[in-house]
């Protein structure tokens, strides 16, 4: 490794443990990317307006007698006529819960599902984006088992400590214990660290060992195809007594040392940091726009967005997102607007009031859909997340699903064209709307927008007169449209005007500023006049010469080219 960047990682390795373990670490790093440096191979990818990302399970569709990876790439190549180019396979590792995030092995396929050749075939069409689930492992894996064996090896990789300490500093995702006791080989009880579950064991940090087997792992990750990483609830990988435990300085300094290490050898490899948190919190993972995360989940739109439209008023919206500030060209937001999970709402804290949050809980079980909660300081509990398909989440109190429909399709044309790298979830992409049945049989909210979904009769359904057939060509028209206009690229200059309360309007620049687009969404049912700026504007969707003066109607969005 060349001197600069060990010299780099030194430094962030300093701020986080002591000088002896330290010296270690820097002997230990370069036999580690020494060893990889001949297995992974580098592919350079200049990202672009083509880039969009669909979120699907490893097994989110099945065939009859086909790996479900295999039948997940044939939906790809057969059903979206390479309108999708990269794919965030959601944890694809043998796991014991919580629909993968609970890792027995982070190094194996889930046997039902495929194989790394299985993997490294869709690698070889796709851009492919992997799970970093590195703040906890399952209680079944064999580093927890070995911890209870007290194998000297493993003694120190999880967190022990006293259950009668106060805790009540510690942001708490959930209502369930943050410790956890499990019995050793010696019938002796151990308190352990569970921020998430009982299932799901917090890595010891504070190990140095788990950081270098962590970036083995990374490695390990890149030699397999991964061009993407997500970091799953990065924000927790640290804890210090008498504080929050989330967003550290330790953290940070622990995921700028990775990237670091990382780009020795895949300097493209992207980082993408899961912090479900408010938006402040969040954007810190941007580091100082060269050294930490180059995206971040952009949690507060799936919650803001929702809430725009079932209001029908952009004002909360546009005032959010013209305060939006980037630290530098070379970093973005990761745009979605559903997930496996639910719908966060600590993402709005400080932008909805408590009523305000109200209407996107009532909408959502007034259409069977559940809220979790979490613990606060004080030991009472607020709503975290509303559990609920966001098709069936925009139908509103009024259980519309024409205007539900209209209103979806209205959102991803929003998320599309929204600054940043645009992902879609599977279940968005072909409209489907809550499994209730899936999610009573299961005991588990999120289970409502996990649906596994047969192949033959999806595509099927894709073709019939229903919700899918709306959506599902609504949406690969908008991926079309956007593959050809230099503004949509995710690093390009933007800002947000405040046009009327009842639109958003975003204009889009290419990077070298050559292109340059209005977008306009219309949140409200009644048929908006808008005036923009002096100009020949053609319209991206039937390439129509427009004027100064636009009519967007109901629940429908302009896409505009202005003439440079």
């Amino acid at each position: 490794m060349e001197k600069q960047s060990l010299h780099r990682i030194q430094s962030l390795l300093e701020q986080v443990y002591p000088e002896g373990e330290v010296t270690s670490l820097l002997e230990q790093i370069p036999v580690l990317v020494d060893r990889y440096r001949s297995i992974i191979q580098v592919t350079e990818h200049s990202m672009s307006e083509k880039d969009v990302v669909l979120i699907t399970y490893g097994d989110q569709v099945r065939r009859e007698g086909e790996f479900p990876l295999r039948t997940l790439q044939r939906f790809l190549d057969e059903q979206t006529e390479g309108l999708i180019n990269s794919v965030h396979i959601l944890p694809f590792y043998p796991y014991s819960s919580d629909d993968g995030f609970s890792v027995i092995d982070y190094y194996a396929v889930h046997p039902d599902w495929g194989t790394w050749d299985t993997i490294g075939e869709m690698a070889s069409s796709y851009r492919l984006m992997f799970d970093g689930v590195i703040n906890h492992i399952s209680q079944e894996s064999d580093w927890f088992k070995a911890f209870l064996a007290r194998d000297p090896e493993y003694v120190d990789y999880f967190i022990e400590d006293d259950p009668n300490k106060d805790y009540s500093q510690v942001v708490r995702p959930r209502v369930l214990p943050l410790l956890h006791d499990y019995t050793d080989v010696n019938g002796q009880t151990r308190y352990v660290w569970t921020t998430f579950s009982r299932d799901q064991v917090d890595l010891n940090y504070r190990n140095p060992k788990v950081f270098l087997q962590v970036l083995d792992l990374l490695l390990f990750y890149a030699a397999k195809g991964a061009k993407l990483v997500r970091l799953d609830a990065i924000g927790f990988m640290w804890k210090e007594d008498n504080s929050t435990c989330i967003h550290l300085p330790q953290t940070h300094n622990l995921i700028k040392a990775m990237r670091a290490v990382l780009a020795e050898l895949v300097p493209d490899l992207i980082f993408i940091t899961e912090t479900n948190v408010p938006h402040i919190e969040n954007i810190s993972y941007f580091g100082n726009g060269y050294d930490e995360a180059q995206m971040v989940y952009n949690f507060t739109l799936p919650p803001l967005l929702a809430y725009s439209l079932l209001y029908g008023s952009g004002e909360k919206f546009t005032a959010w997102a013209r305060s939006l500030e980037l630290p530098s060209e070379e970093v973005c937001f990761f745009n979605f607007t559903a997930s496996h999970d639910g719908v966060g709402l600590r993402p709005v804290t400080g932008i909805l009031d408590q009523e305000e949050v109200g209407l996107l809980l009532k909408s959502a079980e007034a259409n069977g859909g559940r809220v979790s909660y979490k613990t606060d300081a004080d030991g009472g509990q607020s709503p975290y997340e509303i559990n609920c398909n966001y098709l069936s989440l925009l139908c509103g109190s009024e259980q519309d699903m024409e205007l539900g429909v209209a209103r979806m399709i209205l959102a991803q044309a929003v998320m599309l064209g929204f600054p940043g790298l645009p992902a879609i979830y599977f279940h968005s992409l072909v409209g489907s709307r809550n499994d209730i049945e899936g999610m009573q049989r299961s005991g588990h909210n999120r289970r409502i927008n996990r649906e596994k979904l047969d192949y033959d009769q999806l595509v099927a359904e894709l073709e019939e007169d229903n919700v899918r057939h709306e959506v599902w060509p609504a949406l690969k028209r908008l991926l079309k449209v956007r593959q050809h206009s230099a503004a949509f690229h995710p690093f390009g200059p933007f800002q947000f005007h405040d046009l009327s309360p009842s639109l958003i309007a975003i204009q889009r620049f290419s990077p070298d500023r050559g292109e340059e687009v209005w977008l306009l969404f219309n949140l409200t049912p009644a048929t908006q006049e808008v005036h923009l700026p002096e100009g020949i504007y053609t319209d991206l969707i039937d390439d129509a010469e427009m004027s100064t003066k636009q009519y967007v109607r109901g629940y429908k969005y302009r896409w505009l080219r202005k003439k440079v």
